[in-house]
């Protein structure tokens, strides 16, 4: 009864399901996947007003919110706030570590980021935040979102090929590092 009545109060808000996955959002489903890992109860909801907020995903835990647009992230938020275990106990103190957090939390980010609003033809984008939404309402907010990734990332008519091309390099190379580990794991 007590683990049922501290699930019921702890809830993860996140964008709707898409593409056979709990949530589309990235940001969601990291929160989604870091939650499930440490073991946390909570139960998911669906949050499908404001797709273009910047705070979903969110976690309520009773009477206080920890959202995703505070200083650190939602998952650093939860573990600060909510006693949420720290996955990277175990293995923050290998020299390694830290430079490969660092890549994961910047380049994977950016790159992800520029391929769901910049790189591809929308679709995947438009799925995930904007399908419930009449369509000049969606199309408006995608360019606005898009036109800030490429602020954001310094992305000009000029410069938008180079970007391109370091963006796929980081992509292929988290691809090649990620394989390596595996194999070094494995052997």
């Amino acid at each position: 009864m007590e683990d049922s009545e501290r699930r019921r109060r702890h809830t993860l808000v996140v964008r709707k399901p898409c593409f056979g996955l709990p949530t589309g959002c990235p940001q969601c489903l990291s929160a989604f996947i870091y939650l499930k890992l440490s073991k946390f109860p909570f139960t998911l909801d669906f949050h499908l007003n404001y797709p273009d907020s910047e705070q979903i995903p969110y976690f309520e835990a009773g009477d206080s919110v920890v959202y995703n647009d505070v200083k650190d992230g939602i998952i650093e938020g939860l573990k600060k706030e909510e006693g949420v275990g720290d996955l990277d106990d175990g293995v923050s103190s290998l020299p390694e570590w830290i430079p490969t957090k660092v890549m994961l939390t910047t380049w994977l980010a950016d790159a992800l980021e520029y391929e769901l609003w910049v790189g591809c033809d929308s679709s995947s984008a438009y799925s995930i935040y904007y399908f419930d939404l009449p369509w000049p309402i969606g199309k408006v907010l995608f360019w606005k979102k898009a036109h800030w990734v490429k602020q954001k990332h310094g992305i000009t008519k000029d410069n938008g090929e180079v970007k391109e091309e370091e963006l796929l390099l980081i992509n292929r190379f988290m691809g090649e590092l990620t394989l390596h580990m595996m194999l070094c794991q494995c052997g």
